[in-house]
């Protein structure tokens, strides 16, 4: 055992969520927290955002449009990306990530016709534009939709 691993005994420290306000020997006894006297230190304190009946930032601030739920946030690669797979090779989202083109495919993939490709590609992504979908028809691959 050395100083730069010696830990706590486990179970000996208090979690974020122990009893408050009972008594001395618990570690937070008497005013639990809460400091001495003020609004904060009382039962029913303010919400969080209340400004003393100034009113308050979020109602003060203009409101704008809406957030639409369902949308769905695809990412788009061009053409020219694929370049760096070999002849015949299968391009799916595993592939493309391993490669490094994409970190994260959040809702889905899709392929647009941006560069030009000189390879025969076996595609297998969520959407294709139509040129890229030609393009990659045209060498003689196939694009697949997963």
């Amino acid at each position: 055992m050395e100083l730069s691993n010696l830990r706590p005994a486990d179970g000996s420290k208090h979690s974020n969520n122990f009893r408050r306000g009972r008594g001395h020997g618990s570690g937070n006894g008497k005013t639990a927290g809460k400091g001495h006297k003020g609004q904060k230190a009382r039962s029913g304190a303010p919400r969080p955002g209340f400004e003393g009946g100034q009113m308050p930032l979020y109602r003060r601030l203009p409101k704008r449009g809406f957030t639409n739920r369902n949308t769905k946030e695809i990412v788009a690669i061009n053409l020219r990306e694929l370049e760096r797979f070999e002849d015949g090779a299968t391009v799916d989202v595993e592939a493309l990530i391993a490669a490094g083109v994409i970190k994260n495919p959040r809702d889905g993939v899709k392929i647009l016709g941006n560069g030009e490709l000189t390879k025969k590609l076996n595609v297998k992504v969520d959407a294709y534009s139509a040129s890229a979908k030609e393009k990659i028809e045209a060498l003689g691959g196939t694009a697949e939709v997963m």
